[in-house]
């Protein structure tokens, strides 16, 4: 029940402090949408030209998401795309930094296109036509077209469990073509970015895989976690560890 004395038409007033983090959070949210918007619009204008940034897509802590700096994002979008061809079928499995990064590097005229996909939760990135919706807890509920298609696959499990790592296993082996016209490169080739200390799981899923000499690093520096790349391949940016 309302106070008596109270004018049914007063303003409830807020402290100054919770004001000023009021304006700040819809201050951030408009211009994330004003980037968001220009994105758009851009992709509409330039199509595969535009230039990307993971500047128009706030990170979600709640689903576990900490955007890679550009530099190590670039370093695996150039493996991925290292000796691809028109006839490359690439996925990445809950790695949109790295995505944006491959777009960018497509987009430079550098690599010959080839086909690529993005399995990704977030439906921000729908803007892409590369989107396929993914959510691992159900790790197999993908186009069905999908199924062996690709020989380059990346897989960047959100959490660092046995459960999420476990099901972006089955997704990664789903995926994966297992015949090769090249006898030099692993069929799949694979690379999986997650935790260290989830380094004797990987190595159990992943049959062949072995955890390398390249350290991820993300853009915030928000994890308490050392990460680790591990692949079934080396290369130009990366050996095995002698450790391993």
């Amino acid at each position: 029940m309302s106070d008596p004395g109270q004018d049914d038409d007063e303003v409830l007033e807020l402290p100054n402090d919770t004001l000023v983090a009021l304006q700040d959070f819809y201050s951030e949210r408009d211009s994330r949408e004003k980037r968001f918007t220009k994105l758009k619009a851009e992709m509409e204008q330039k199509g595969s030209q535009a230039q990307l940034s993971m500047d128009m897509f706030s990170e979600d802590w709640n689903v576990s998401q900490f955007w890679y700096s550009d530099e190590t994002a670039t370093t695996l979008a150039e493996q991925l795309l290292e000796g691809s061809s028109a006839s490359t079928n690439i996925c990445l499995v809950s790695a949109p930094s790295v995505f944006v990064q491959l777009k960018n590097l497509l987009a430079s005229g550098k690599y010959e296109v080839c086909n690529i996909r993005l399995l990704e939760y977030d439906k921000r990135f729908d803007v892409f036509d590369e989107f396929v919706y993914y959510n691992f807890e159900h790790p197999l509920e993908l186009p069905s077209g999908m199924k062996g298609k690709y020989d380059t696959i990346l897989c960047d499990p959100p959490f660092l469990s046995s459960d999420c790592q476990t099901k972006a296993a089955l997704t990664t082996r789903w995926l994966s073509k297992l015949t090769s016209t090249d006898p030099t490169r692993p069929c799949p080739r694979l690379i999986v970015c997650t935790g260290e200390r989830m380094e004797a799981l990987v190595h159990k899923l992943h049959p062949g895989i072995r955890t390398t000499t390249f350290d991820p690093q993300h853009a915030q520096n928000r994890l308490g976690n050392d990460f680790r790349c591990y692949a079934n391949f080396e290369c130009a940016n990366w050996l095995w560890r002698k450790s391993d």
